[in-house]
């Protein structure tokens, strides 16, 4: 995704966004300042008052239709269906864990907002240390561009009211980043790795570390971008790279020159829910984790996980995007998530952030036209041989929480859309009588 591409997007989204939670406008420009109202903070880690998944009753005819159109596939789906207050309506192999594809991101915007909360922003900023040299980190904003290196090139040589430097002066400046071991999951594709989608994950970076392909030495190209830059504005810079974890006493006492803030954490949820940018996905993993080290990253979300009541068995997390093939999810985890963060104080910041049948994001042109356009919000995932959908369906009875999971299925698309077409079908349902051990027994 360019950068022109994601600056366009975030003030949609924040335009999408805002009439979704009622929120009164002030526009100041072109731009858009949204007064925001006064949200109770993340609940406690048991939440305790959250409705739980329950194996109760399950719908008679909208089980029957989804065992009819999964059919002799069955054995490649992961599929649940549950109502607002937990109970399982609808399942197929709701246990049996699948790669997610980029469901995996539901995971990280809701372990990343209710851990960060909503006025959350990722900060970039140059500062002045003791001994004199200038220092520059970040922490992943991926909408960090060639405008605000020359903000900081200008702040690096005392321009624009405050000069530090004479123009003849070369200004010493260090470049904080993560050591390059860190830059990809291990267990991403070599292949995957020179696409845009699959660029490295750092604090400092340019464009999301994207052009038509990934940036592979996305340090190197900081600093030569910045080098020009200080060049092109009557200035010469001596930059070097140094470990963002490397301790210096001389930063104590730091004195703050400059900085950019990224939009606010709905457009970083919006990104990486409703577009599916899988670098804004990998960068709130490691914020919400407190650590770049993507191992202990996953390992936090699934701690996280386990505190949420939900089912876990068989789950396995291993990046924040999805792209990693070792990833495992279940339809019942996925739709239990959806359900209790639709009871979060905070939910309407995450549903805002997911893409909309036939409007919006990696769903616009999916069921367009149809009874499911601008009903279902969701998540889309895809990788060779993996298609998922999990979201939110609005019906006449109320949310249905919604997760299709297919690994190796034919036309999992259609199948997808027609088991939402169903869910819609069937709600409210008739009376049921069906049991979840009537249900194990006829299969």
């Amino acid at each position: 995704m360019t950068l022109f591409v994601l600056r366009e997007y975030k003030q949609r989204a924040a335009m999408l966004f805002i009439p979704f939670l009622g929120i009164g406008v002030t526009l100041i420009g072109s731009d858009v300042k949204a007064e925001l109202p006064l949200l109770n903070p993340p609940p406690p880690s048991q939440n305790q008052g959250y409705p739980a998944l329950q194996y109760g009753r399950i719908c008679p005819p909208l089980q029957k239709k989804l065992h009819s159109l999964l059919s002799k596939q069955k054995w490649a789906w992961s599929v649940s269906v549950l109502d607002q207050h937990g109970q399982l309506l609808a399942d197929v192999n709701g246990k049996l864990p699948r790669i997610p594809a980029s469901n995996q991101k539901l995971i990280t915007t809701a372990f990343a907002l209710d851990r960060l909360g909503p006025d959350f922003k990722l900060r970039t900023q140059l500062v002045r240390r003791s001994d004199g040299v200038l220092e520059i980190s970040g922490e992943g904003d991926p909408d960090l561009g060639i405008s605000e290196i020359q903000r900081f090139a200008m702040a690096a040589l005392g321009q624009g009211g405050s000069r530090t430097h004479s123009s003849s002066e070369v200004v010493q400046l260090v470049i904080r980043e993560e050591p390059r071991h860190r830059w990809w999951p291990n267990d991403w594709e070599p292949v995957d790795r020179t696409y845009a989608y699959g660029a490295p994950i750092t604090r400092l970076a340019l464009t999301s570390n994207a052009l038509e392909l990934s940036v592979i030495n996305p340090a190197n190209r900081l600093k030569h971008l910045f080098e020009s830059e200080m060049l092109r504005q009557g200035g010469k810079a001596h930059l070097m790279l140094v470990d963002h974890d490397q301790v210096n006493n001389k930063t104590v006492n730091s004195v703050l020159l400059h900085k950019e803030d990224s939009a606010p954490m709905h457009a970083l949820l919006s990104l990486a829910n409703a577009e599916s940018h899988n670098f804004t996905a990998e960068v709130l993993l490691r914020h919400a984790a407190d650590s770049w080290d993507v191992k202990q990253a996953s390992w936090e979300a699934m701690r996280w996980l386990k505190r949420q009541n939900l089912p876990t068995s068989g789950l396995q997390i291993a990046d924040g995007s999805g792209l990693s093939r070792n990833n495992r999810l279940t339809s019942q985890a996925l739709a239990t998530l959806l359900m209790r963060m639709g009871n979060h104080p905070l939910a309407a910041y995450y549903q805002a952030s997911m893409a909309i049948a036939g409007q919006r994001g990696t769903l616009r042109k999916l069921y367009r036209g149809s009874e499911l356009e601008g009903k279902f919000w969701g998540k889309t995932g895809t990788l060779t041989g993996v298609r998922s959908v999990s979201g939110i369906l609005n019906t006449k009875d109320g949310p249905r929480y919604v997760s299709a999971l297919a690994n190796g299925a034919s036309y999992p698309n259609e199948t997808i859309g027609q088991l939402l077409k169903a869910t819609a079908r069937f709600s409210p349902c008739p009376s049921s009588a069906l049991t979840v051990k009537q249900l194990d027994e006829h299969g």
